[in-house]
């Protein structure tokens, strides 16, 4: 018994330690995204701000996920660790649909629409075991859900009928890049406000900025 609880001590003391490390660095990557997604969004499109912003932003989100699936997987927290790979995919394609002018996928394009659509059905999955345990957060893996096995779809048709060219290619990029800020909204949302049902911040701003996404690409594509 005793070794059992000097176990579990060392264990609680590890954890600790290597979250005093990756929390911080995970909040300021989340601050500078916001602040660069801000400057890209209100800056000339193809001009040099905009550009290096997004870079920054890319680059950010890539220390958010890194962060985010070892805290996850520290603390065992599958829900975090299909919302991390869900969030970087936005970011991911969003780069990638920015840098790729001609709309031909190439490996790494057709690996990561697969891990989203993977990550989706993850969270169904999940979402029906938190129903069954009365966990309000399986609201959210199921709108979440949606959303990643619909934006990995159309990214598939995109990449499969190559037709991520002009209008088409930058809708693609405002399309990712914005679902992955309100990733980060989303996160800051629900780890300094305090509400009940919890599921609320998660869904919340998804539901208010999606319209926006909608409105933005009709007028690119016009």
């Amino acid at each position: 018994m005793m070794k059992l609880q000097t176990n579990l001590l060392k264990n609680e003391v590890f954890i600790n330690e290597k979250m005093e490390i990756l929390l911080p660095i995970h909040i300021l990557a989340g601050a500078l995204a916001l602040l660069c997604a801000a400057l890209a969004i209100l800056s000339e499109k193809g001009k040099q701000l905009h550009v290096l912003s997004g870079r920054t932003y890319f680059w950010c989100m890539v220390t958010i996920f890194l962060t985010a699936i070892l805290m996850s997987i520290i603390n065992k927290n599958i829900f975090l660790f299909l919302i991390a790979i869900f969030s970087f995919y936005l970011a991911f394609a969003g780069m990638r649909f920015a840098k790729n002018r001609k709309g031909i996928a190439t490996s790494i394009d057709w690996i990561a629409v697969g891990l989203i659509i993977l990550s989706g059905i993850g969270m169904w999955i999940l979402a029906a075991i938190y129903f069954a345990n009365d966990n309000s957060q399986y609201i959210t893996l199921m709108v979440f859900g949606i959303l990643a096995n619909t934006l990995g779809y159309i990214d598939f048709k995109s990449h499969r009928n190559k037709i991520a060219t002009g209008k088409e290619r930058i809708a693609r990029h405002l399309t990712n890049m914005m679902g992955g800020t309100i990733a980060v909204i989303t996160a800051v949302l629900v780890v300094n406000v305090e509400f009940d049902p919890v599921w609320v911040w998660w869904v919340l701003p998804t539901a208010l900025m999606t319209p926006v996404i909608f409105w933005w690409n009709k007028k690119t594509l016009a």
